[in-house]
């Protein structure tokens, strides 16, 4: 348990979760980035593949991992911001303020990138 009595304890294990939740965003978009352009190199190279099925290469296991360890670390951030705010004191949480809404957008940022996997082996 803490011991400060004071809010800025809440609002920095807050940061934390958030600055994870900017990191696990990074690391999706960027795993999409590099798995799309896998595509438009391969449609550069011949302009009828467009409507014929692309093989699953290196670059869309790479943008799988990257988007899947984003997600991995989204939902790991919410496990520990709630193990911190377990050892907190109500006086450390400020009356009224909705602590769980990070939690919670966190976690649909999880969900999504989990959608997005799943978008990306059904496209294919």
């Amino acid at each position: 348990m803490s011991d400060l009595n004071d809010p800025r304890v809440f609002f920095a294990a807050e940061r934390t979760l958030l600055a994870w939740t900017r990191t696990a965003l990074a690391l999706m978009a960027f795993g999409f980035a590099i798995e799309r352009f896998a595509l438009f190199v391969a449609m550069m190279h011949n302009p009828q593949a467009a409507a014929a099925r692309v093989e699953y290469g290196p670059s869309f296991w790479i943008g799988v991992a990257l988007i899947s360890l984003g997600s991995l670390s989204v939902v790991l951030a919410v496990v520990q911001y709630r193990r911190v705010l377990s050892t907190l004191k109500p006086v450390e949480i400020p009356d009224g303020y909705m602590s769980g809404l990070a939690s919670w957008c966190s976690l649909a940022v999880g969900a999504i990138g989990i959608a997005l996997i799943v978008q990306l082996f059904l496209s294919r």
